[in-house]
């Protein structure tokens, strides 16, 4: 499967589900050579066979290796809960583009991507899965559910959200993660997708708002999703350019190498400042640069899956 030929130039994508599917499969058959040899996306552990329980899910294949009787330990048992969170503000939707392909996304494209081949695992493993997105709003809320139509109700609002921009001059994180969290009351593990631009609140309003989000013993990942080569190293070719704020509509017109160390140095510093922060309120911080594919997003959460008990 061309995984490209599913993407709508048209804008957004054709078949979410599938192209999550293919992420996945791509990723768990790299695996071999990683810490997490002999993980399935099928089921989540092996726990020892006890007399008088069901045959139906033994590992026969397993016995035959080890002699010993195990059965799949499927999530459920376990009961984990994941609630998806995704920033569609307006600067989500860089970079523009008339269409996709699956190696040049942008922001918000990425994110619903990684959310899709998240919910394929977790469907899998007879997980429950919740999603919010905002923007100017409280845009969507669904609570954490396993069942088959409440995957692909999502998947559709993922599609939609891809398209759907947001015109909004500002975006109140905080005042939504404080809403996200008062929503979310058994303990859940929890992605948060955003590129953390902000307009209209402070830093210690958002990292509130993020230490809120932890209450209830939740474990919060922050997918910092941003475009390496354009806003953190500022690689454009040396000829004059607009450059407009998606967020507000200001512009300034200059040639980008007159102030390119500058801005160099003040995105580094702010994204340094953030990785800080969020060491402090203990909440995992990991860049998400949409240029670099999905790897980095499954790996956060196989480890964090771990460590989730």
């Amino acid at each position: 499967m061309n995984l490209q030929q599913e993407l709508n130039k048209a804008g957004g994508f054709k078949n979410l589900d599938l192209l999550a599917k293919q992420v996945v499969e791509g990723f768990i058959a790299g695996m071999h050579k990683s810490p997490f040899h002999g993980f399935s996306a099928e089921f989540a552990e092996h726990k020892i066979y006890n007399q008088g329980e069901s045959t139906k899910h033994i590992d026969w294949k397993l016995y035959a290796k080890t002699d010993r009787l195990y059965t799949k330990r499927y999530d459920e048992e376990t009961n984990l809960r994941c609630h998806l969170i995704v920033d569609r503000s307006a600067s989500m939707h860089y970079p523009e583009a008339a269409g996709f392909t699956i190696d040049k996304l942008n922001k918000i494209a990425f994110s619903a991507l990684a959310c899709a081949s998240l919910m394929h695992i977790l469907k899998k493993q007879r997980d429950a899965v919740g999603l919010s997105i905002y923007s100017d709003t409280y845009d969507f809320y669904a609570p954490e559910k396993g069942s088959e139509r409440h995957h692909y109700m999502l998947l559709d609002k993922l599609s939609e959200t891809v398209v759907s921009k947001s015109e909004s001059q500002t975006t109140e994180t905080y005042k939504y993660l404080h809403q996200i969290a008062e929503k979310i009351h058994r303990r859940s593990l929890i992605f948060l997708f955003t590129d953390m631009f902000q307009t209209s609140e402070d830093d210690e309003k958002l990292f509130e708002a993020l230490r809120h989000l932890k209450h209830n013993k939740h474990e919060v990942v922050l997918f910092h999703v941003y475009d390496k080569e354009k806003e953190l190293t500022f690689q454009f070719d040396n000829r004059p350019k607009r450059f407009i704020d998606v967020e507000t509509g200001d512009f300034i017109n200059l040639y980008p190498d007159n102030i390119k160390e500058n801005y160099e140095k003040a995105v580094k510093s702010y994204f340094e400042n953030l990785k800080l922060k969020c060491g402090q309120y203990r909440i995992k911080y990991v860049e998400a640069d949409i240029n670099q594919g999905f790897n980095q997003i499954l790996t956060t959460y196989m480890i964090e899956r771990q460590k989730f008990v």
